[in-house]
């Protein structure tokens, strides 16, 4: 039977799709990510048998765990929002963006996706549409039944050229920023600190990945039961 300490641990792969450590054989400061992966393991993989738990060293490898977090185009909009990432060249907050982006975080997605298909027969986000029909727009049918879903796509795509337009490659710096989230470096970290970072990891996997579990089609592997990990 699993222990309240330990409980978590069966959690994992609901939430991460994987945990990759990294550390130096030789190194003090990574003996601490190297005891807790040893000694945690095996009790992880019984918990959870097809998340990958890998372990890459190298000579003066930096220690750290990562995975990988499914954020959303409105996480880093909220993330720039609240770190004041839309900035101009002069250092003053950009007003225009900011604007532009939480009238992208108001938008009715769920109107949105139910007006894509108000013109029976036609899908305006079919792959390839305006090269097959470059002047579909034009139909009176088409614009008349399209013509909220048109309004919206229209004021999402002018807000994101807008979000886009920062100096510097503003949005790609901010979206490798909010990427680093996914990393907790762990120098000269001892096992329970190592075991607070994937805890952290998986609190945010909580909150932002929905993992679906790999299921055989068939039984491949018995396990006698919880008692006997």
């Amino acid at each position: 039977q699993l222990s309240t300490m330990s409980a978590w641990k069966a959690g994992l792969s609901r939430h991460l799709p994987l945990l990759r450590f990294f550390a130096c054989v030789e190194s003090p400061s990574s003996r601490g990510v190297m005891q807790w992966y040893k000694k945690n393991y095996d009790e992880l993989k019984k918990l959870n048998p097809t998340m990958p738990l890998m372990m890459r060293t190298g000579e003066n490898c930096f220690p750290a765990v990562t995975t990988e977090l499914d954020f959303t185009t409105d996480d880093l909009l909220k993330y720039m929002i609240q770190t004041q990432k839309f900035v101009n060249e002069n250092g003053t907050v950009a007003p225009d963006r900011v604007e532009a982006a939480l009238a992208y975080l108001d938008t009715d997605w769920a109107l949105m996706r139910q007006e894509r298909w108000a013109s029976p027969g036609f899908d305006p986000e079919k792959p390839f549409l305006n090269e097959e029909n470059p002047d579909w727009r034009s139909d009176p049918k088409i614009a008349e039944d399209l013509e909220l879903y048109l309004k919206l796509k229209d004021a999402v795509d002018e807000q994101m050229t807008i979000i886009k337009s920062g100096p510097g490659k503003e949005y790609e710096r901010a979206e490798n920023s909010l990427l680093m989230c996914q990393r907790v470096d762990l120098w000269c970290s001892g096992p329970s600190e190592v075991e607070a970072a994937v805890k952290h990891l998986l609190s945010l996997g909580k909150k932002l990945n929905d993992v679906k579990a790999a299921d055989p089609e068939f039984i491949t592997e018995f396990y006698p039961g919880a008692a006997e990990l």
